[in-house]
């Protein structure tokens, strides 16, 4: 089975939707998704997410089909940052300086240990959606061996595409599940422009048994190949000068 993560385009925050560029990046994606045989779509409830779907969908005439998933929209608890505990923050928008120098930030599952994101509920919000994601995997034939790590056992071995049309932070915390890594790593470490695709394959070594392998992540070549540049969006400032890109 694959499965296909794929970003928001171009975000119109204010309003919930896509810029004008955003549209443009929904256009470039659905003629590239649209030359693959999708099994499924699932959407986050949230209408950028939506309506970077919507084109894709219209075009193969299945916007009906396509399920909508509460634990699909952005991974969005809200914690107190070290360096600014008076305002609230998204739950991976933390200083390198400040998750970097403590070590659990770096584990699988010590991360949750941390007293600021058990104060702030991030640990049970991600055992909701890795939950969630598990009862989806074994509806399409793979059901997680929580006790023996990142396996899964085949239940219906199958090639189908699965697309889930989501978010950044969200993205890294299915991944994180998935791959047996701390989202940390994933939400500092990497970083998925708009409209960009992530693919993860499962891989069955072992007649029964499979695990996951990510062969892209992030990518955008849909963009490149319509001559769209990607969007800055998801990214910090490249050098602390350059007064045009985002801060903090």
């Amino acid at each position: 089975m694959k499965l296909l993560i794929i970003r928001h385009a171009d975000p119109y925050y204010e309003i919930d939707s896509l810029t004008e560029k955003g549209w443009r990046e929904a256009e470039l994606l659905s003629e590239r998704l649209g030359k693959l045989d999708i099994k499924a779509f699932y959407l986050s409830p949230l209408g950028r997410a939506k309506d970077t779907a919507k084109i894709t969908l219209e075009k193969a005439g299945r916007e009906n089909e396509a399920v909508v998933c509460d634990w699909l929209r952005e991974f969005a608890p809200e914690i107190r940052r070290p360096d600014r505990p008076e305002r609230g923050s998204v739950s991976w928008d933390w200083l390198p300086a400040d998750w970097t120098s403590r070590d659990e930030f770096y584990h699988k599952d010590r991360w949750m240990e941390n007293p600021i994101i058990k104060a702030a509920g991030v640990h049970e919000e991600y055992k909701y959606v890795t939950g969630e994601l598990d009862k989806l995997l074994a509806m399409h034939g793979y059901r997680h061996i929580a006790e023996r790590g990142n396996l899964f056992e085949v239940t219906e071995a199958n090639n189908d595409t699965i697309a889930l049309f989501c978010h950044f932070g969200v993205e890294c915390v299915l991944l994180s599940h998935i791959m047996g890594v701390s989202p940390f790593v994933l939400w500092h470490g990497m970083c998925a422009a708009p409209s960009s695709v992530t693919t993860v394959v499962t891989e069955e070594r072992r007649k029964g048994i499979a695990s996951f392998r990510m062969s892209s992540f992030g990518d955008v070549s849909h963009l490149y190949a319509g001559g769209e540049e990607p969007a800055f969006a998801a990214r910090f400032c490249e050098c602390f000068d350059n007064e045009d890109e985002r801060h903090d």
